[in-house]
Parts: structure tokens; C-alpha cells; sequence
């Protein structure tokens, strides 16, 4: 019997995308089937670089081609991803747009929303990192830039900084690190658009957009200027951070806003001492972020411990998801898949968020 490429095809149909539920060959994630004598060759198109599930697929599909076609073929499966998006006419070359929130200040956010682009970035997506923290912007010092001030390239657009492969821009490059910035709501909000559209973030496939805690006219400000594709809601798991948190996803999920949650991160969730790796303390109480994404009928993306060494690699301008082998490491990596997988299945499931109008009287 000859072997066609229809042949394999056929066989892949077997294969579900776990997230998506659907085959990879109606999906249209499987491209450049070629049939050469004993050997085969096709490349699969994951909906994202950081794919938990890569390895799985590859395996399916390999177990499919021979129980379907031929055991005693030689298959090559070569592995690659276009991120999904949903249509975004407004920062063209921007794939997904993830705001950061939380309820207050304290917790963590910006923080968590530097390892997880540095994590997303490890997985080979192409990331951005927005500080949109008017009143205390942080990324400079996370990240090793303070004190710098960015360049302009030819079409007088701000170029931004570039650490372990994440594009960089904050309202902390642009003012002395010592001034306070004392603005009221509308110099808040034009200093957000010229970060947005004055920046030249070029392609990307995640842009993370850091927010101040709470609820105000900073965001406002962003569902209005920007499509966002969804927000991550961050909290500690004492009762306080999560009824403040809980407002805080509630405003994205009011009916005029109507951005989707794509999960809740727990920080701060239990204490890891040094000499005793095997042992958890729950210094602040149990269970908070879980409760939280039930209540939001999302998904509880992870917890991130208390581990020495998250201090100090944050005051260094390192954080600590560029080491991949340690605890904190593993444990953004994992919340980053979680995060990618969301947004594929968000971008496959539901229409587009739209820019905020806001209805003048």
C-alpha cells in the first residue's frame, strides 16, 4: 500500500487538542505532511509556545500515524506555535493584551507580573511588560533599569528596554526615581496612552500590562484605550487581600467593561523555610486564592510561596523565574502555561473584547 498524506491526515483526525476539544487536523494545527518511502514528516502548530501539554500531542500524534497508518514508520514531528489572538486594530502587532491586578497594594502584583512575563519569555513567546503603576512604578528596580532614560527611534517613538527577553516600558524611566509623581486622574490617564502608543513594542505575543491596585482612572483609562484580552487577578490569602481583590475583578467583569478573568494567583500562600524544604507554613491563612476563583468562576492559575532569595533578586534586578530549576522558578513556569493555555482557550471560545465607550450624558 502507498502512503499518502491524506493517509496521515486521516490518522491525525485521532488526535484532540485537550484544551480546544477538538482534532488537530480541524483545528488546522497540522501543516507540511510529507511522505518519503518508511518516513514521515509534519509540524504541528500549538495555539502557544508555552504549551504544557507540547509533549503530550507529540506522542499522540506519533502513537496515531502508526496505530492508524503503519507501525513500522519513522515519524518526525516537528514542534511550533502561533500564538492566537482576537482582532486588535488598535496596537497593531500586539497578539494579547493581559492586565495584572489586585485589590490593594502589598501583594505581590508587580512582582508576580515580572516572573510571568520572564516565564512566558522563556518558552520562546515574544512578551511585553507595560508599567502602568503611575503612583509607584516598580518594574525599573525588578528589572535593573532605574535611573535610565529610553531612547527614540526614527518615527519618534519610545524604544523600550529589553531584559531577558521582555520589552520593557515605565513611568519610572521618565522621571526621576526620587520624585513623587503627584497627578491627578487625567495626567494619569494621558501619561498611560503615551506609554501605550508611543512605545514601539513591535510584534508580540503577550504585552502584560502592570496595574495600580484598586480601582480608578488608570483603569479606566487602559479597557477604554485597549481590547483586553483578559486579566489575572492577584491576592494573599488573608480574608483583607481577598475581599479587596474580589472589587477589583469585579470592575473587569462589570457589564460595560466585560473583560474575562483568566485566573487567580495566590502569593505569599505558605512559607518554605531553607532548612526544612519539605515543610509548608500558612503564616496567612489557607485557601484564599481558591475561594477567590470560585467565587469569580475562574481558575486558581497557582500559589507562589515565601522562599528566601525573592528579596534579594528583585533588589538586584533578577527575578527569580530567569532560574528555572529552583521552587519559585518551577512554580511561575507552571502559572505561565497555565496563563498561555487560558488565553488560547479564551481566544478560541469567545468574541473580542471591545474598547470601552463611554456614554457622554
Amino acid at each position: 500500500m502507498q502512503i499518502t498524506a491524506e493517509n496521515i491526515l486521516s490518522a491525525l483526525r485521532n488526535v484532540d487538542d485537550p484544551d480546544l476539544k477538538k482534532d488537530i487536523v480541524t483545528l488546522g494545527m497540522v501543516k507540511d505532511v510529507v511522505v518519503s518511502g518508511s518516513e514521515v514528516s509534519f509540524t504541528v502548530v500549538l495555539t502557544t509556545p508555552a504549551c504544557p501539554m507540547k509533549e503530550l500531542i507529540k506522542k499522540a500524534c506519533i502513537n496515531a500515524v502508526k496505530m492508524f497508518v503503519d507501525d513500522s514508520l519513522e515519524v518526525t514531528v516537528n514542534m511550533t506555535a502561533n500564538v492566537t489572538t482576537t482582532e486588535n486594530k488598535t496596537l497593531p502587532g500586539v497578539r494579547n493584551i493581559i492586565a495584572i491586578s489586585s485589590g490593594k497594594g502589598g501583594v505581590g502584583k508587580s512582582t508576580i507580573a515580572a516572573n510571568l512575563a520572564v516565564s512566558l519569555a522563556n518558552t520562546g513567546a515574544r512578551v511585553g511588560l507595560l508599567d502602568a503603576d503611575i503612583y509607584g512604578p516598580s518594574i525599573p528596580i525588578l528589572f535593573g533599569f532605574e535611573g535610565e532614560k529610553p531612547y527614540l527611534n526614527a518615527e519618534n517613538k519610545l524604544i523600550p528596554f529589553e531584559r531577558h527577553n521582555v520589552k520593557l516600558m515605565s513611568i519610572g524611566t521618565l522621571v526621576s526615581p526620587q520624585q513623587a509623581i503627584v497627578w491627578r486622574g487625567p495626567m494619569a490617564s494621558k501619561a498611560l496612552r503615551q506609554m501605550i502608543f508611543d512605545t514601539a513594542w513591535g510584534e508580540l505575543d503577550y504585552l502584560l500590562i502592570d496595574m495600580p491596585p484598586g480601582t480608578g482612572d488608570v483603569h479606566l483609562t487602559l479597557v477604554q484605550a485597549l481590547p483586553v484580552t483578559g486579566a489575572v487577578v492577584i491576592t494573599t490569602p488573608q480574608k483583607l487581600a481577598v475581599a479587596d481583590a474580589r472589587k477589583g475583578a469585579e470592575m473587569f467583569r462589570w457589564d460595560q467593561i466585560n473583560v474575562p478573568i483568566l485566573g487567580v494567583i495566590e502569593n505569599m500562600a505558605y512559607f518554605i523555610p531553607d532548612d526544612a524544604p519539605d515543610k509548608k507554613y500558612y503564616i496567612f491563612g489557607e485557601n484564599g486564592g481558591k475561594s477567590l476563583a470560585g467565587d469569580l468562576e475562574t481558575q486558581l492559575l497557582g500559589q507562589i510561596p515565601i522562599r528566601q532569595g525573592i528579596a534579594e533578586n528583585s533588589d538586584f534586578g533578577t527575578p527569580v523565574a530567569v532560574y528555572e530549576n529552583g521552587v519559585l522558578g518551577e512554580s511561575y513556569k507552571e502559572i505561565a502555561q497555565k496563563l498561555a493555555q487560558n488565553v488560547a482557550i479564551r481566544n478560541a471560545n469567545f468574541a473580542p473584547t471591545h474598547r470601552v465607550e463611554i456614554q457622554k450624558s
